[in-house]
């Protein structure tokens, strides 16, 4: 029998806070899959690198706080995103800039146009199919921007 859980390493959420603590490898592998893309959507929110990166350490460690409740969900991925979009759009709420993070089409669109994620790339980080982001961003393109 394996151990399934393994230290919680430097990039984890929680060593930032000095915890020691140990997260299941589903939770460790989902991060490292994940960070990146996430850390790329929170830029196009956070002028300053750093302050995006703290930004999903908040998000990835409020993953952690109900990853098992995540994980028996029937899309991981999509819970996660939930709680990114939510803690960037709490964190950017706090910044003077007037702008706001945007509505589901809007992140795709930002996904897909910003960042340069693939449709299939896009579905996986949101965790819907493929077909659904297709047609969400043709909406998106569709749509005419709205007047500030």
């Amino acid at each position: 029998m394996t151990d399934r859980h393994i230290p919680a390493v430097e990039s984890a959420p929680t060593a930032r806070y000095g915890e020691l603590t140990r997260m299941p490898v589903e939770y460790t592998a989902f991060c490292e899959l994940h960070r990146p893309r996430y850390l790329s959507y929170a830029r196009v929110w956070f002028r300053e690198p750093g302050q995006a990166a703290e930004v999903v350490r908040h998000a990835l460690h409020a993953l952690a706080a109900v990853w098992p409740e995540v994980l028996g969900s029937p899309s991981p991925a999509a819970a996660a995103w939930e709680i990114l979009r939510e803690t960037v759009a709490d964190q950017h709420s706090r910044t003077p800039d007037g702008l706001q993070p945007g509505q589901a089409d809007e992140d795709l669109a930002i996904l897909h146009y910003v960042v340069g994620l693939a449709t299939p790339e896009i579905a996986d980080v949101v965790g819907v199919d493929t077909a659904s982001i297709s047609s969400q961003l043709r909406h998106a393109k569709r749509r005419p921007p709205e007047a500030g």
